[in-house]
């Protein structure tokens, strides 16, 4: 499998991804916004660009769907709920299903719903597994729920899906947002000494260089994947007084996305 990061430096911050496979050249573009970048980065790698994977519904995602059907033919995969909003979509995906490029790559779909209610991340297996999330999982952060999403469902995605990926799983996000993401860790978990230093990496680092993180190293800075670090708690409680004194981590979480949407 062959992965290439687009970055978009829109005013948004994509990431663009295409897989390929290194047999064919065959190759799926996950969320091409700015599908000139994509189509480019493939003639550059002489890719052939024949499947459109939305990980979701929102239009800083599938805007470019259409000019990069028309340059290349490909057909458009999504979330089978997320179909009729996005409009023209070939295959509507559902849990378990799997999407082929070529004859080497499989990535199978996840049903992630938190952001909006249609949501899929693509999971690929093997030595490096590697995990494109779209909006559900951010470098250090989690994604919103404001355009159509649910807390409550975006905790479930969490802590009963991405959390048992292998720690080794290399993390693909729609976004780049890490500086802003570890400063509300440090906020948080001031003591972090991982989040600190990466977080110095961060303010000094061009965007298109961002690291490319593993689950395991989420779990050592991303707050929203250390619902029982007693200092995260007891500095929540800070902005939140009526927290128990043991709350569950169900309670963390929402307090924490509810805190993060105004931080």
């Amino acid at each position: 499998m062959l992965i290439e990061r687009i970055w978009t430096a829109n005013s948004y911050r994509n990431f663009h991804y295409l897989v390929a496979c290194g047999e064919t050249g065959e190759a799926l573009a996950i969320d091409p916004l700015d599908w000139r970048k994509c189509q480019a980065a493939a003639q550059a790698r002489g890719y052939e660009i024949t499947q459109i994977l939305n990980t979701h519904e929102h239009r800083d995602h599938t805007g470019g769907n259409e000019a990069l059907r028309a340059a290349t033919g490909a057909r458009v995969l999504a979330h089978a709920g997320a179909a009729a909003r996005i409009g023209h979509v070939d295959v509507g995906l559902t849990r378990g299903d799997v999407v082929r490029v070529g004859r080497t790559v499989e990535l199978e779909c996840l049903d992630t719903p938190g952001h909006t209610l249609a949501h899929v991340c693509l999971y690929a297996r093997g030595d490096t597994p590697a995990l494109f999330c779209g909006d559900t999982l951010f470098n250090a952060g989690a994604g919103n729920c404001h355009q159509g999403g649910h807390p409550e469902l975006l905790y479930e995605t969490f802590t009963q899906q991405l959390a048992r990926l292998p720690d080794a799983t290399q993390v693909y996000p729609g976004h780049e947002y890490l500086e802003r993401n570890l400063a509300f860790t440090l906020d948080r978990e001031p003591d972090n000494a991982l989040a600190a230093a990466l977080h110095q990496e961060a303010l000094q680092h061009d965007a298109a260089a961002a690291p490319i993180t593993t689950l395991g190293e989420e779990k050592r800075f991303n707050t929203f994947f250390r619902l029982q670090n007693p200092q995260v708690i007891a500095r929540l409680r800070d902005a939140f007084p009526d927290l128990g004194e043991a709350p569950t981590p169900r309670e963390v979480f929402l307090k924490l996305r509810e805190l993060r949407n105004r931080w």
